[in-house]
């Protein structure tokens, strides 16, 4: 009986190979176009993730990462007692979260605005000006906004007409997570929107139909054809903001930030810079990363779990 058992379990694995051969035959172009991708996300994914071995260690360059002294969870330990810990933690999940309450429905809201020009060579002109800001050199970006938000600024020149003190915004620390999300909306919102306006082509165009004959309004039609037609793209894109909670930008938040608004916008990742590449402290900087990426990975399947469960909607 287990002679013919192992017997079908093989047949089965040599039909399954089969297929296989046959599919990398009929599409071996599609597989040759994965092969850089393939090979990106190993030399600089997952090859990487052998460094991870420092965060354990007292690291030292000529020691190399074999030889240096093994500690433990000791930079662990320094982390949570670290006098800072509760203030990168506050600063990263407050960024975090207000970007995701205000940045996370904003390229939604502009792709059904988008979805309702009529016009084509109108709607493109819209679609042009608002992608714009995502190709535009981060270091441009944060200089602009340093511009703007400065003393000398249009933005004080208009709010002296209505009675404010002039004020350079980034160097008060209350200012700064209004600043930073404001300017995430506009650089990221138009190209963020691109996959919703592709998803937004695959609604029935019936359903539409059936609408207006029943005497629908366009508000209507949005909130019980056009939302429901796009939930999946944009449940999907919500887990994938959940699973990066904790990787608020540090380059942008380094080009923008100062000593005096450490305050409240020091973070995780802008605190693993400052230890790791400015101090030398590569172990303790390693040690404070992975911390951040286990609980960014604890994030994602939660996410992905719950949406499954209310929703019947997750990644895998």
């Amino acid at each position: 009986m287990r002679y013919k058992k192992g017997k079908i379990i093989s047949m089965i694995a040599g039909e399954k190979s089969k297929v296989y051969i046959k599919d990398l035959k009929r599409n071996y172009s599609l597989y040759l176009m994965a092969l850089p991708i393939l090979a990106f996300y190993i030399l600089f994914h997952y090859k990487p993730m052998y460094g991870v071995i420092i965060a354990f260690k007292n690291f030292s360059p000529a020691k190399g990462v074999i030889g240096s002294e093994w500690v433990g969870i000791k930079h662990f330990i320094d982390f949570f007692c670290n006098p800072y810990f509760f203030r990168l933690m506050k600063n990263t999940l407050v960024i975090s979260l207000s970007t995701l309450v205000f940045s996370f429905p904003a390229p939604i809201i502009l792709a059904l605005l988008i979805n309702e020009i009529r016009s084509k060579w109108f709607s493109r002109i819209v679609q042009l000006i608002v992608y714009l800001p995502h190709f535009i050199s981060l270091v441009v970006v944060c200089g602009l906004i340093l511009k703007f938000t400065s003393d000398k600024s249009i933005i004080n020149d208009i709010a002296v007409l209505f009675g404010h003190e002039r004020v350079s915004f980034l160097n008060h620390p209350k200012y700064f997570v209004p600043v930073y999300v404001i300017s995430d909306i506009w650089q990221s919102a138009g190209w963020n929107s691109i996959i919703y306006l592709a998803a937004l082509t695959s609604v029935e165009q019936q359903l539409y139909e059936a609408a207006i004959i029943d005497g629908a309004s366009r508000w209507r039609q949005t909130l019980h054809i056009t939302i429901p037609g796009i939930a999946p793209t944009i449940i999907t894109m919500f887990i994938l903001r959940i699973g990066n909670m904790l990787n608020v930008g540090y380059e942008k938040i380094i080009l923008l930030y100062n000593p005096v608004t450490y305050e409240t916008a020091d973070v995780i990742s802008t605190y693993v810079y400052r230890k790791g590449l400015i101090e030398n402290s590569w172990s303790f900087s390693t040690a404070v990363g992975l911390f951040n990426s286990i609980i960014n990975f604890t994030l994602l399947i939660f996410a992905n779990r719950l949406s499954r469960k209310i929703n019947e909607i997750s990644l895998w």
